[in-house]
């Protein structure tokens, strides 16, 4: 790796020499992107390479929940579609649930179950037992297992696995699934998950230790989960046997709802039970069906308490057509939960948002926001489906953020197939950047933006800031908050303050557009910027991403002489950007000038702007729009005495 190179800074007449600055090196990416550059499978300009591929797999899963036992056993057919041009004489799955499992390597406590239980494991219909690598069978590694069918999978090929399993659900997995009561369960990685294997790093198997998200790929799944009558599945996908599982008065409701603008209650505190909430069954048990195409997982939770309302909302022209296409908004709650009476509404507007400002409709039919107090303080994300804590005792502001954001996930990683494990401000980061412009939006007045920007300058200023393109596992402790959330989302807000509107959003959507269901790395979003602005942003990445730096611009000194005013500005820190100045005259008159960053890229410390004779300054302020996270704005203003 090569070091920052120090130069000295520029001389100011009579000045004395000022502090050496390191200047950002050139982005280099690693040598796996590089390769794929190499063999097209990426490309300099951001866009997928004309040889790109992806693996592509489809899941055929057959669940038995056991409320009172806490318990789901299953069954799963998965074919594997090799798409890649390379033989595989291996795969990895991963048993997420093992993170329960005693033993298992950590980083956050957990609640210890027992993990997943294999009862049974097939490939291309040959059984498998425990085997050391390098013989037919499989391995199981914590939360991955390594599979050796009897034949390597050719490219173009496909294989079969057929895998039984059950686990004992945990109560509160990591704050992203478990149980709650006697009424409420989300389940969430749940069944035995390929892998992925991509065109840069082949199979990306990092262990789920916990703090770090997922990394999925794209595939079909047709699942079913068997209940007790009068419980309640909401899931990912299309639910196709409304008959056999709705009455008709629900059902109707439902349809009602999906037309509707105004939000419906599906299911209210008289209608729950079975009969009411659900049919009746002679065996006492109900089998809910779902299916989901080109999705990168699937979830459901299931309740015999929760209240239901639903509306449709608006997402934009989906296909092409002309015609404005909608998505059913709907949020699941138990009666305690007050604040959620709103939280449809919350629904409906943060999908609409989200997809008019990523110029990307959402993609599916229905988002599904359930209440899990007891399992969740926050909130997680799924395809079509968010677990979310009652928030009793908070705003209907803090609820609608929580909501905003994990509705933004939709689009980053679930559109834009991220890897979370390695790069959690991909997704973070995006999404709370869209989350409170959406925020914005849904009260207007207050600026979102400006609590991160302030939560990330705190952690500038403690001394213990990870660089955002450390793995997020590997994060310096207490830090996942501001340098996967807070910064990514902060910088995006400088970046559009440097781009201005109108070119960052070109750029922006080019990068939703060209990645939707497609697994970008970071390379791919700064090519992506750096193509479709015609500019060379190196010098950003490397400042903000690969760094720690901070930024601090100073107003140094205003002086007049016969010449007129002489404005001297001072670049602290040691991120460059440019140093806009507003400049209030005697008269009122505001004049604007910028020293441009490339005059700190040279490795200036200090630049002069200078104004003709005229009017007198009273006041001279840096970033007035605050667009910049400058760590010290008590330096940014100067005012005549």
């Amino acid at each position: 790796m090569r070091t920052a190179v120090l130069v000295l800074g520029t001389l100011l007449s009579g000045a004395p020499l000022v502090a050496q600055r390191p200047l950002p090196y050139p982005v280099v990416p690693p040598l796996e992107f590089q390769r794929a550059l190499a063999k097209g499978t990426r490309s300099q300009t951001g866009e997928p390479g004309p040889n790109y591929w992806q693996q592509w797999t489809r899941y055929e899963i057959r669940a038995t929940l056991t409320p009172d036992a806490k318990r789901l056993s299953g069954n799963q057919r998965v074919v594997y579609y090799n798409r890649s041009p390379d033989t595989l004489g291996f795969l990895y799955l991963h048993l997420y649930q093992n993170l329960h499992a005693p033993g298992v390597p950590r980083n956050e406590p957990a609640e210890v179950t027992g993990g997943v239980q294999l009862e049974s494991v097939a490939a291309n219909g040959q059984s498998l037992a425990a085997a050391p690598p390098g013989r037919p069978g499989y391995r199981v590694d914590g939360t991955v297992m390594r599979l050796t069918p009897a034949r390597p999978v050719a490219p173009k090929d496909s294989i079969l696995l057929e895998i039984a399993w059950r686990f004992q659900v945990p109560q509160q997995s990591a704050g992203r699934m478990g149980w709650n009561g006697d009424n409420l369960f989300f389940i969430a990685y749940w069944y035995p998950r390929v892998a992925v294997y991509d065109d840069v790093v082949g199979w990306q198997a990092d262990p789920y230790l916990s703090s770090a998200e997922f990394y999925d790929g794209y595939g079909d799944y047709d699942f079913t989960v068997d209940v007790p009558e009068g419980w309640v599945v909401l899931g990912t996908g299309e639910l196709q046997n409304r008959a056999e599982v709705l009455p008709d008065a629900v059902a109707a409701r439902l349809r009602d709802a999906e037309q509707s603008d105004q939000v419906i209650s599906i299911l209210g505190p008289g209608d729950l039970g079975p009969g009411k909430a659900t049919r009746t069954s002679p065996t006492g048990r109900l089998t809910w069906r779902y299916r989901a195409q080109g999705v990168r997982d699937v979830a459901f939770s299931a309740t015999n308490a929760s209240l239901w309302d639903a509306a449709r909302t608006p997402v934009g022209d989906r296909d092409g057509d002309g015609i404005t296409d909608h998505a059913r908004a709907e949020a699941l709650y138990r009666a305690p939960a007050a604040l959620w009476k709103g939280a449809a509404r919350y629904v409906q507007h943060a999908i609409s948002h989200h997809s008019r400002y990523t110029a990307l409709p959402y993609a599916w039919s229905h988002m599904s926001a359930v209440e899990g107090a007891g399992i969740i303080g926050g909130g997680m994300e799924f395809p079509m489906m968010t677990l979310i804590g009652d928030y009793r005792g908070r705003s209907d502001s803090a609820l609608y953020y929580v909501v905003s954001h994990e509705l933004a996930h939709m689009w980053v990683p679930m559109m834009v197939g991220t890897d979370e494990r390695r790069y959690g401000w991909m997704d973070e980061g995006t999404t709370t950047f869209n989350e409170n412009h959406a925020s914005s939006e849904f009260f207007p007045g207050r600026i979102a933006d400006r609590g991160d920007q302030n939560s990330y300058i705190a952690a500038a200023k403690s001394g213990f800031e990870s660089e955002m393109m450390r793995w997020t596992d590997y994060l310096y402790p207490g830090q996942n908050g501001n340098t996967s959330y807070s910064k990514p989302a902060t910088v995006l807000v400088a970046l559009r303050g440097l781009l201005g509107d109108s070119l960052f959003l070109r750029a922006y959507h080019a990068y939703f557009r060209r990645w939707v269901f497609r697994h970008p790395k970071p390379w791919d979003f700064f090519n992506t910027f750096n193509h479709v602005t015609g500019r060379n942003l190196d010098w950003y990445w490397r400042s903000w991403y690969y760094e720690t730096w901070t930024l601090d611009q100073a107003v140094a000194s205003v002086t007049t002489d016969n010449d007129g005013t002489r404005i001297v500005v001072e670049d602290v820190g040691w991120v460059p950007m440019p140093a806009r100045l507003t400049i209030t005259l005697a008269n009122g008159d505001v004049v604007r000038r910028e020293v441009p960053v490339e005059e700190w890229l040279r490795g200036a410390r200090s630049a002069e702007v200078r104004l003709a004779r005229g009017q007198a300054v009273t006041r001279v302020e840096l970033d007035a729009e605050r667009a910049f996270p400058d760590v010290n704005r008590d330096n940014n203003v100067w005012s005549a005495r």
